[in-house]
């Protein structure tokens, strides 16, 4: 029976997630609520130590913290209805409530390419011009960054939404997928959805491309300067500084153009809900160790955080 639902019904969505058998689903409800909670854990035990310690207010340690904060967003935009569906199976989610998810999880994500590329940019001030960093990296700049990257981000999934908003679904409301994304959702539309594909690609490379740009070429200049440095140490030392974030952007950039980059006619529900899982997984679990584990002025600053809590 052919459904056409036009968008002022108020329509719901199955989800498909993972398995439909019960008993896989509450191993799948376990193994990924011990992944959330320690997304969550570890992203605000960073923000926190940063905030509360006034040794790390500084702009790298500012943007990491805004960036733990992203990641606990961005996963607890999809993860809590996620697990809910897993313990409960009602695997249901409203129209109104799917294109709220998908908003967030683009917002998020666009967020994230901006803040690693101001991040890139704040490593190649330090290394490159370091005598000038108080002044390009002043709180004013640092303030002025992260508003942009903010309001930039939040412009650029209006148009996706918008575009998906308008159209219409027809014979099957079930998503292939553990939430909202867009390959799914235009999979179930009966209109020709080229248009909007097309538009997707266009604002995703333009938001992708200025952002990688950005990012790049800092690290081209990064690593000229590193190069030109004559002392071994000196090499190591500037290319530690910046060597955790190199390595969150390639995982994050890695794991996003698997994902993205490929028409909807590709799309396959098995391979595209694994690569999902690692992009919105990956980055956040790994973030708290790769930018703290081996940072001594991060554990520092989290040694006397401890220290005070005793004292109290």
């Amino acid at each position: 029976m052919l459904v056409v639902c036009s968008q002022s019904q108020m329509i719901e969505f199955t989800v498909d997630c993972f398995s439909d058998s019960y008993k896989y689903q509450i191993h799948l409800f376990l193994l990924f609520l011990i992944i959330y909670v320690n997304i969550i854990l570890g992203n605000i035990t960073v923000f926190t130590c940063i905030t509360l310690d006034s040794h790390l207010h500084t702009p790298m340690y500012i943007f990491l913290g805004c960036l733990s904060i992203v990641d606990i967003l961005s996963t607890s935009n999809i993860f809590p209805k996620f697990l809910s569906m897993l313990l409960t199976q009602r695997k249901t989610i409203t129209f109104n409530g799917c294109m709220t998810q998908l908003y967030f999880f683009i917002y998020f994500t666009c967020t994230e390419f901006f803040l690693l590329a101001v991040m890139a940019y704040d490593r190649y001030v330090a290394i490159c011009h370091p005598l000038h960093y108080v002044t390009l990296m002043s709180k004013k700049h640092c303030t002025w960054f992260l508003v942009g990257t903010w309001l930039a981000a939040a412009l650029e999934p209006i148009l996706h939404t918008v575009f998906i908003v308008n159209l219409s679904y027809c014979s099957s409301l079930e998503v292939n997928h553990f939430f909202c994304d867009i390959s799914p959702l235009l999979k179930l539309s009966c209109n020709d959805t080229i248009h909007v594909e097309i538009a997707t690609y266009v604002l995703g490379a333009i938001v992708g491309l200025s952002a990688f740009t950005l990012t790049l070429s800092s690290y081209v200049f990064i690593i000229n300067t590193i190069l030109s440095i004559k002392s071994a140490d000196g090499r190591q030392k500037a290319f530690f500084t910046c060597a955790s974030h190199l390595t969150s952007v390639i995982i994050f950039y890695g794991t996003s153009l698997s994902l993205h980059v490929k028409p909807t006619k590709t799309y396959e529900p098995t391979q595209d809900k694994i690569f999902s899982l690692l992009y919105i997984i990956l980055i956040p679990v790994l973030n708290p160790f790769i930018y703290t584990v081996k940072n001594e002025q991060f554990k520092e600053a989290f040694r006397r955080l401890g220290r005070n809590a005793k004292r109290e």
